[in-house]
């Protein structure tokens, strides 16, 4: 702890968007970055704490005070090297996290201005490339066993570096055309230059992980592939979007989120598709179902897409606002009211709104009919009761999104030397638990092949 009057002296400081008359012209990531001097100012006002909450909320385990107090002394490279040893891939962790670890920061229970930690850890990582501090491991000491890994989504590529610095030779298929997932086919250019996956992956790929692309896999008959490795690992995310059956679901312009925000980040990579393929909000009146960080991508790209309005509707209640909340109190993760950069951009928010019909005319969408509504307690207990509360009204629409988020999948028995891991195994989450749960399976697997020896 370089200053221990720090947290005292100097506020806590966000290196802040681009103006919006700026960013939504383009898909250059939105978020800027502060100086040198100044994120330095920033990590000082970590206080070491004697019980670290920081470190207890985050999945991955990072050790916040020791690499803050790092870079804070200027020793860039020790700071990237304690940040490394548990976060295996903290340039996407500092740019998309929703940072577990700050709510539970002592500083945002006194005064709710906790450390930047996730901004922190994206600049140490940006210094570390620069720098030259980010090189392959060359010394790896194969052990001559060999592992599948079935993804190359956040959890797989976290499994297969694990598994890869262990010793062992690790073949990761992935069904699309590049690694990275929801990474690259989910979240927008805005958040997250594609080109800070690539890097990583070529680190990877230097370091003798093989990547197989175009390999979409049956992941439920894997007795073939379990048999010619010595494990396989199954990580292939949630596939399957919660979909919303009512009249009309079959018009031309409703959408699943993930079929705008996947096509749009491929279009940005240099794919081409027809007029008839191409999914755009151009000059349209844009309604996003889903009120999650998948809705406020739909709302950015949209904008940049060129829309004419965007609406977006949620069935739940608005959050609670302010900085705490009642029923999940520090340091546990407050579920409020939360404004992105995207909703900065230009969006009509509502809450308690249920979508009754699609409308449309000659096959393709024109509005949709909903309803607001309200929740009252369940007399017999669990999932309150939906009501209806007022008269049932129609939004004008060209496009809907549905942004509802994904089903769990299910799975059947494997054999032993089968694992599942991140999404797939656990239902969608964060980014920064699907890699904490990719390097705890990569233990497992460790454990169980050398059990087998």
């Amino acid at each position: 702890m370089g200053n221990p009057k720090a947290f005292l002296e100097i506020h806590r400081q966000e290196a802040g968007y681009r103006p919006v008359h700026d960013r939504i012209h383009d898909f250059g990531e939105v978020e800027q970055t502060l100086n040198t001097r100044e994120r330095k100012l920033q990590a000082s006002r970590c206080m070491d704490c004697g019980v670290p909450f920081c470190h207890w909320a985050c999945p991955l385990g990072n050790k916040a005070p020791e690499w803050n107090d790092a870079l804070y002394k200027g020793d860039w490279e020790l700071a990237y090297r304690l940040l490394n040893s548990t976060n295996p891939f903290p340039e996407f962790t500092g740019r998309i996290c929703p940072a577990l670890c700050e709510k539970a920061c002592v500083l945002n229970r006194f005064n709710h201005e906790p450390t930047t930690n996730r901004e922190d850890e994206a600049a140490i990582t940006e210094m570390a490339f620069q720098e030259g501090f980010v090189l392959p491991h060359t010394d790896i000491v194969r052990n001559g066993k060999r592992v599948a890994v079935i993804g190359a989504g956040p959890a797989g590529l976290a499994a297969a570096n694990a598994l890869n610095l262990m010793g062992y030779q690790v073949t990761a298929f992935e069904k699309n055309e590049s690694a990275g997932g929801l990474l690259r086919y989910g979240i927008p250019n805005f958040k997250l230059n594609k080109a800070i996956i690539d890097r990583r992956i070529k680190v990877l790929e230097q370091e003798g992980i093989e990547f197989q692309y175009g390999s979409n896999i049956d992941v439920t008959a894997q007795r073939p592939m379990a048999d010619n490795y010595d494990a396989v690992v199954i990580a292939t995310g949630t596939p399957t979007a919660r979909d919303l059956k009512v009249p009309g679901r079959e018009l031309k312009g409703v959408h699943y989120a993930l079929e705008l925000l996947s096509q749009q980040n491929r279009v940005l990579a240099g794919s081409e598709y027809s007029k008839d393929e191409r999914i755009t909000a151009k000059g349209k009146d844009v309604l996003v179902i889903g009120g999650g960080d998948t809705g406020s991508d739909c709302i950015g790209t949209a904008h940049r897409q060129g829309c004419r309005s965007v609406t977006q509707i949620e069935i739940m209640p608005r959050p609670v606002e302010g900085p705490d909340d009642p029923q999940n109190p520090w340091p546990n993760w407050p579920r409020t009211f939360k404004t992105t950069s995207s909703h900065e951009e230009g969006c009509t928010r509502r809450w308690n709104i249920n979508t009754l019909e699609f409308l449309g005319k000659d096959g393709k969408l024109t509005g949709v009919k909903v309803q607001e509504i309200d929740w009252k307690p369940n007399p017999d207990g669990g999932r309150p009761l939906m009501v209806e509360k007022g008269e049932p009204e129609i939004i004008k629409a060209e496009m809907v999104l549905l942004a509802m988020g994904f089903l769990k999948p299910e799975h059947p028995e494997y054999p032993d030397n089968v694992f599942v891991c991140g999404d797939s195994a656990n239902g969608a989450s964060l980014v920064v638990r699907a890699m904490a749960s990719g390097i705890q399976t990569a233990r497992k697997v460790d454990a169980f092949i050398k059990c087998q020896e």
